[in-house]
């Protein structure tokens, strides 16, 4: 075996790097895996307009055949042949533009423009692979995971004067880990707040079609901008979105996009050349970020307007996905303030619940003595008991002092109240191991 490369020698920011999600928790795993969005591994279908239209673009010769009219819904053919004909050969197998494809990128700038109400421009649009130091801000747990901005200036005071250079915020909406959605005051005076600090707005939004409460809902942060009045030179901006997440939850597709606005030529010939060195994002990912800002189409009887064929099965099996996500979180919120040393805030969107364990002091000596975390250690308690995996809160960051897990919603509906019973036979049973 080759001596000359080993751990010792590896670059020290590789040992360093960690990712929660994928990190030692996962690779014990082996049953239920609650620690990461990825709803079609857990049973999740995928939207037949979504996928009809991948396959013929995929295997465009199935377009000469007869019998593909009695195998695929009109819609599917027409848009896969409309797709097709924006891709240089036809040839989803080959390099695209380093941005992506332009006729794709014109779809999503539309997409966003009939979101918004704003003009969204396709120039602006890089299409990616998925959407994936700081100064750390914690959201206020006793108030549903609040945000102030008074706290959120103390902090960027603090770091200034520290001799940090902070050039950008960070907003995820709806929240993960948190799942709380943002109201849209709070939208406006995070605004207001990176264009009064000249700092760039980094808008995650792949969540932007995960809402499970009636009293909020999302409004782009390019929509909040623009209402305000500021223009892209006011304020730079970059609202990402993914395939990913949403009702579709295509994870393995790896596409998604980045809208650029507010930034000078020569710094977008900069972005344009990081994208260019990874040649482009995968083709498949490309036309399903397309296909998630512009599906299929239903129109109210009075306007007189027809709609796509496949619309009622599309708008059937959206609905489905997110009524359904939307009483698992109700369930699992409800079940984790059943058991006694575990409180959860209502989870208002995206796909996670992140409750609080009030470890007792024993437990967290007890990792200590191990080298653990104390949410690493319960995490990998619950794991070797239950088989049950979830993310440690201090992947993410809280408040010091405090213990939480990131848990999905994505179980199956059926399988929710089986996983609460081992996971609270587990936690009584550690709680009462380690009670002080």
């Amino acid at each position: 075996m080759a001596t000359n490369v080993s751990v010792e020698n590896l670059n020290p920011k590789v040992l360093r790097c960690e990712y929660a999600v994928r990190g030692e928790i996962v690779i014990h795993a082996q049953i239920l895996y609650c620690n990461i969005g990825n709803p079609q591994s857990l049973g999740q279908k995928p939207i037949t307009f979504f996928r009809e239209v991948l396959s013929l673009c995929d295997h465009p010769n199935l377009l000469e055949r007869e019998e593909i009219k009695s195998l695929f819904s009109t819609d599917a053919i027409i848009r896969a042949k409309k797709i097709l004909a924006l891709i240089p050969g036809r040839a989803t197998g080959a390099y695209s533009h380093s941005q992506g494809i332009k006729g794709l990128r014109d779809e999503i700038a539309a997409g966003i423009a009939s979101r918004d109400g704003f003009p969204a421009n396709a120039d602006d649009i890089f299409l990616t692979n998925g959407a994936s130091p700081g100064v750390p801000y914690y959201l206020d747990e006793s108030s549903g995971w609040g945000l102030e901005i008074s706290e959120l200036k103390s902090q960027l005071e603090d770091a200034r004067s520290k001799g940090i250079v902070v050039r950008a915020l960070v907003v995820i909406n709806p929240g993960n880990p948190t799942g709380q959605v943002l109201d849209e005051q709070q939208q406006y005076e995070l605004v207001k707040f990176c264009k009064d600090e000249e700092l760039v707005l980094l808008a995650d939004e792949v969540y932007q079609e995960n809402i499970y409460v009636t009293n909020k809902k999302i409004i782009s942060f390019k929509k909040i901008a623009r209402s305000m009045g500021y223009n892209g030179e006011d304020l730079p901006l970059v609202s990402f979105q993914s395939v990913s997440k949403g009702y579709y939850g295509e994870c393995g597709r790896r596409g998604g996009y980045m809208e650029v606005a507010g930034f000078s030529t020569p710094v977008r010939e900069q972005l344009y050349k990081i994208a260019s060195v990874n040649l482009c994002s995968n083709i498949t990912g490309q036309i399903l970020a397309g296909l998630i800002m512009n599906p299929p189409k239903g129109y109210p009887m009075h306007t007189g307007q027809a709609g796509d064929g496949c619309y009622d099965l599309y708008k059937e099996e959206k609905d489905n996905i997110l009524k359904s996500l939307c009483r698992r979180a109700k369930a699992m919120e409800s079940a984790f303030n059943s058991i006694d040393g575990i409180t959860c805030n209502k989870t208002e969107g995206a796909m996670y619940l992140f409750p609080r364990i009030y470890l007792p002091q024993k437990a967290i000596e007890a990792a200590r003595a191990v080298n653990k975390a104390p949410d690493v250690f319960y995490a990998l308690r619950l794991l070797d008991a239950t088989g049950i995996v979830v993310t440690p809160g201090s992947g993410f960051g809280q408040v010091e002092g405090t213990w939480h897990v990131r848990c999905t919603i994505l179980p199956q509906e059926e399988k929710i109240p089986s996983m609460i019973s081992r996971f609270r036979k587990f936690h009584e049973e550690f709680m009462a191991q380690y009670r002080d």
